[in-house]
């Protein structure tokens, strides 16, 4: 399929390749759409295997920041970027500071912040460059760090999980498998801590997870006995398309709810698949949603706790989302991109693409 037939199929207003061989730049800017106002959305540093996957990923991360807004009742649209990479060599001063002069010649019709790979310091390189930007530090005017905030809806989504399956939100004595432990998987653990669950954890990095055992204690899985894990959740929080057809004949958990971008490498069969299984999935585009809540916070400026208080809020959008794909006969994921749908249908008259002004 040609790049043009991609975004057609996917329903993108605009895909912006940014080069600077001077500091070591390429990243893909993608805009899916402005129906319900500027799009926003994390710029990931990856040190993707081809130039096809590094299109295909911030394709499909910036569809699902369009539907992770309009579910949360958001007036943004969703974009993403990827600079493509080694984060362990690339990152630079002068790589973000000439990634946000890209960013600002889009005049705020995208708007960025971290994702993975890319921190708060670097969003301050990048502020340096574009008001177009947003999770910078507090001393500079931003929210800072989003991931406490990702993950206490992730928690809450969580709750809404075990009241559907189990027939009440107590966490306490429940046992959560994550993978992934770093910045959102790291607050989620502590927040589940907290309540008294029983933790498991799978991550790459034997650092962070000497971190999370200290701290909170559990036990660390290998990557399939991580799938296979004898658990109430499993929490993917790191990489997407990781809930597949490998992974889910594995899979002996009721639920699965995490942080993770696209955890499904197939939206559709995998969805069905998990349907059929029996497990309760909560789109991670709904769960999520915390940390775009957060920064929208930050273009309203309004303060941390707002963000805290309507990423709790979570637990109740994804129980009524979880149960309309009950009561319907659909996937999750179905019943969560119809609500998003509708409401960008309803006001998308308003304004088809948009422009800042």
């Amino acid at each position: 399929m040609s790049t043009f037939g991609e975004l057609a199929k996917l329903g993108h207003e605009q895909v912006v390749y940014c080069r600077d061989d001077s500091v070591g730049l390429r990243a893909i800017i993608a805009i899916h759409s402005t129906a319900l106002g500027p799009a926003l959305g994390g710029t990931r540093l990856y040190n993707y295997a081809s130039e096809a996957d590094a299109l295909h990923d911030v394709l499909r991360l910036s569809r699902g920041m369009t539907y992770k807004a309009a579910v949360a009742g958001l007036d943004l649209g969703g974009g993403k970027a990827v600079i493509w990479g080694d984060p362990n060599t690339i990152k630079s001063e002068a790589l973000f500071r000439s990634y946000g002069r890209f960013v600002d010649s889009l005049g705020g019709r995208y708007i960025t912040a971290e994702d993975m790979n890319t921190t708060v310091e670097d969003m301050n390189f990048i502020n340096r460059e574009t008001k177009w930007v947003t999770g910078h530090s507090t001393y500079s005017g931003g929210s800072g760090d989003p991931s406490p905030v990702t993950a206490w809806g992730v928690y809450h989504g969580i709750r809404a999980c075990l009241e559907v399956v189990y027939g009440g939100p107590d966490v306490q004595g429940r046992t959560i498998a994550i993978q992934g432990v770093g910045s959102v998987g790291y607050h989620l653990a502590r927040f589940l801590h907290e309540s008294g669950a029983k933790l498991l954890f799978n991550d790459i990095s034997d650092r962070r997870l000497a971190c999370v055992l200290e701290e909170f204690g559990g036990t660390v899985l290998g990557d399939d006995d991580y799938w296979s894990a004898e658990c109430d959740v499993l929490a993917p929080c790191a990489i997407g398309g990781v809930v597949n057809a490998r992974t889910i004949p594995l899979i002996r958990a009721p639920i699965v709810a995490g942080s993770a971008n696209n955890q499904l490498a197939n939206e559709v069969e995998d969805g069905e698949a998990l349907e059929r299984a029996g497990i309760t999935y909560a789109p991670d585009y709904v769960i999520n949603a915390g940390g775009l809540i957060n920064v929208d916070s930050e273009l309203q400026h309004t303060p941390r706790e707002k963000s805290m208080q309507d990423a709790a809020n979570i637990f109740t959008t994804l129980k009524a989302i979880i149960n309309k794909a009950k009561s319907g006969g659909i996937t999750t994921t179905q019943a969560g991109n119809r609500l998003a749908e509708e409401r960008i249908e309803a006001v998308a008259h308003l304004r088809r693409f948009h422009l800042n002004r």
